[in-house]
């Protein structure tokens, strides 16, 4: 797993859990059901939550994406979307993640203007090597005794 690292540091109880990435694109399927969670807008209105909200959603086949989005690029986002245009991460919910399988496979990114379908979430394991790359030099950074540190 990469821990995201927090200030202050999260305390690990019933309601707040590790969760590992997924290491295999390939095993997120068009049909697999994700949850998403936030505290974004819960309506188009503006109505906003202060309680963390959760979602079911469906990964889409690329196409989907493709149609809607110039940009979609599928190695390094994944489409998503619940088809009837009724649940949605929306507002204030970016950087959340999108859990399938237990594991988190995604990143909340953005969706069409003036509708709620289909979205486009960040994927994770396209950007892992760069994640570990990063985490490698943070902790470099935090070592005693380095230019950074002192």
């Amino acid at each position: 797993p990469n821990p995201l690292l927090l200030n202050p540091k999260a305390r690990i109880n019933k309601k707040v859990q590790i969760i590992s990435t997924s290491k295999n694109e390939k095993a997120l399927k068009a049909g697999a059901e994700c949850k998403v969670a936030g505290w974004g807008q819960t309506s188009m209105r503006g109505d906003r939550t202060n309680v963390i909200r959760e979602v079911e959603l469906k990964v889409q086949n690329k196409e989907v994406c493709q149609l809607i989005f110039w940009h979609y690029q599928p190695q390094s986002m994944i489409c998503v979307g619940d088809g009837s245009g009724k649940k949605a991460s929306y507002h204030g919910d970016s950087g959340g993640p999108l859990i399938c399988n237990q594991k988190a496979h995604g990143i909340v990114s953005h969706g069409p203007k003036g509708c709620l379908f289909p979205e486009v979430f960040t994927r994770i394991s396209y950007f892992e090597p760069w994640i570990h790359e990063q985490l490698r030099r943070f902790a470099l950074q935090e070592l005693p005794g380095s230019p950074s540190s002192d």
